[in-house]
C-alpha cells in the first residue's frame, strides 16, 4: 500500500527569510531527507513540491532533482500575479524551467477572489499565460480556485486537452459536478475534510468518484485532525486517507490504490 502526496511545499525548508520557511521552523521542521523518511515510514513514498512563484518554483525544481520519487510543479500563484507582470524577467525565468525533466505540472494556478491580493485583471493574464504553456508542453496543471469557479470556468474552457487537478477542493456537490463535466480534471482532498465543520463539503467528498481522486497535504498548512496546532508534514496523508475511507465507505487499501494510480496518471511518473 502506497500513498501520493500530489501537492506539498517542503522545499521552503530550504529557503531561508520566507514566512513559508519560517512556518517550518517554527514548527520544529528543518531537514526535507527526514520529512521523507518519516512520510516513507508510514507509506506515503512519492510527492509534488509546488511552486508559487519564480524563485519558488526554482527552489522546488532544485530540490526535487536529486531526490527519489520526488516531482516539481512550477507556478504562480493569483496573489503573485501582478509582481511577476511588474517584472517581467520573473516570467522569462518561470518559461525556463519547464525544460527540466523533473518538472511535471504547471501550478499552483489560478483565480483567487476571496483575497485579491493581485488584482482580477492580473490574475486572469498569468493565469492565461500559464495555460498556454501547459498547452506547449502537454503537462497537467494544478490549479488555485477560491470563490472564482464562475470566472475560471470560461477561461479554462477556452482550452481543449487540458488536464489537471483542482487543488485542496472545499466546495459543494454542485461545483464537483462542474469539475466531473471535464474530462482529465481530478479533485484534490487535504486535511480540511478531516476539521470541516460544513456537512456540505462532506456531501461534495462523499461524491467525487474514485477515479478522479487525488490525495495531499498542502504541508506546511492545513494540519488534519487529531494533529491540529503541529505542522503539517507529508506523513499526514494516510491519516487523511484514512479519513476519507471511512467517510467514502471505501478500504485503505482500495483509497491508496485508487488515488496512487491516479495521480501517476496524471503526472506520468
Amino acid at each position: 500500500m502506497e500513498f501520493f502526496d500530489t501537492h506539498c511545499h517542503i522545499h521552503e525548508i530550504l529557503r531561508p527569510v520566507t514566512p513559508v520557511h519560517d512556518k517550518w521552523v517554527k514548527g520544529g521542521v528543518t531537514d526535507v531527507d527526514l520529512v521523507l523518511t518519516e512520510a516513507r515510514a508510514v507509506n506515503v513514498t512519492r510527492a509534488i513540491c509546488v511552486g508559487t512563484t519564480a524563485p519558488d518554483s526554482e527552489l522546488a525544481v532544485a530540490c526535487v532533482q536529486n531526490r527519489d520519487n520526488l516531482w516539481a510543479s512550477v507556478g504562480i500563484h493569483p496573489h503573485e500575479a501582478q509582481d511577476h507582470l511588474d517584472h517581467p524577467e520573473k516570467l522569462e525565468s518561470f518559461t525556463n524551467l519547464l525544460t527540466n525533466h523533473k518538472v511535471k505540472a504547471i501550478g499552483e494556478c489560478g483565480l483567487d477572489f476571496y483575497y485579491n491580493h493581485s488584482p482580477r485583471e492580473a490574475q486572469i493574464e498569468v493565469l492565461k499565460f500559464q495555460l498556454d504553456l501547459a498547452k506547449e508542453h502537454d503537462l497537467p496543471v494544478i490549479f488555485h480556485v477560491r470563490e472564482a469557479f464562475s470566472d475560471f470556468w470560461p477561461i479554462f474552457d477556452q482550452y481543449t486537452g487540458l488536464t489537471g487537478v483542482i487543488h485542496s477542493f472545499s466546495s459543494t456537490k454542485g461545483d464537483i459536478e462542474q469539475i466531473l463535466a471535464r474530462d482529465g480534471l481530478y479533485v484534490g482532498l487535504n486535511g480540511i475534510m478531516t476539521f470541516t465543520k460544513h456537512a456540505m463539503q462532506l456531501d461534495a467528498a462523499r461524491a467525487i468518484p474514485l477515479q478522479r481522486l487525488l490525495l495531499e497535504t498542502d504541508a506546511p498548512f492545513l494540519t488534519p485532525e487529531p494533529y491540529r496546532g503541529t505542522i503539517c508534514q507529508l506523513k499526514h496523508v494516510r491519516t487523511i486517507a484514512e479519513f476519507l475511507a471511512s467517510l467514502r465507505g471505501e478500504s485503505l487499501q482500495e483509497l491508496a490504490e485508487a488515488t496512487t494510480a491516479n495521480a501517476q496518471k496524471l503526472f506520468q511518473v
